[in-house]
């Protein structure tokens, strides 16, 4: 097996800018955000060697109320180019990334998926007790997920990287 990349909500392509964090590498799956997501249930559902599952600003939204889900969901299905426009300014903050090249267009399934997507600890525990190595990397500027209670939630699970003076794309 060789490496695997899950991409974010509304980017497709964009590896390339975690290549200081990420190991590319056979047997290493990775995923950014909503990606992140996908390589976790990849990872999980398939019977393959695995030996490092990298999460890069994991969408963490189980501590968001309904109320706020909700909103963003309308928000979404009202204007999606002003949703998304305004989601991409969170997502390089605090750094000025040019995107356009990894725009991909999102979807309000997709959306709702990451917002609504419970991180499953006893799955998190399968993966440790298989033995891959579970790396979360979460910037301490991150403006679209809870990055403190994302830390507090997979230190149990793995290996956390916290860099404080990065975003959502560290």
């Amino acid at each position: 097996m060789i490496s695997k990349f899950f991409s974010g909500f509304c980017l497709d392509n964009e590896k390339e800018l975690f290549k200081e964090y990420i190991l590319d590498k056979d047997f290493c799956v990775a995923g950014f955000s909503h990606g992140a997501i996908k390589a976790f249930e990849y990872v999980y559902l398939k019977n393959k060697r695995v030996d490092t599952l990298q999460l890069f600003s994991p969408a963490f939204f189980q501590t968001m109320d309904k109320k706020t889900k909700r909103l963003q969901l309308m928000f979404f299905k009202k204007d999606k180019n002003s949703y998304i426009k305004n989601f991409l300014e969170n997502v390089i903050f605090p750094e000025n990334t040019n995107m356009n090249k990894y725009l991909n267009e999102g979807s309000e399934s997709q959306l709702e998926e990451l917002l609504n997507y419970v991180w499953d600890e006893e799955k998190l525990k399968e993966l440790v007790n298989k033995g891959i190595k579970i790396e979360v990397y979460l910037g301490g500027k991150d403006k679209i997920i809870d990055h403190e209670a994302a830390k507090d939630f997979f230190k149990e699970f793995a290996t956390v990287y916290y860099i404080k003076d990065k975003g959502h794309i560290l």
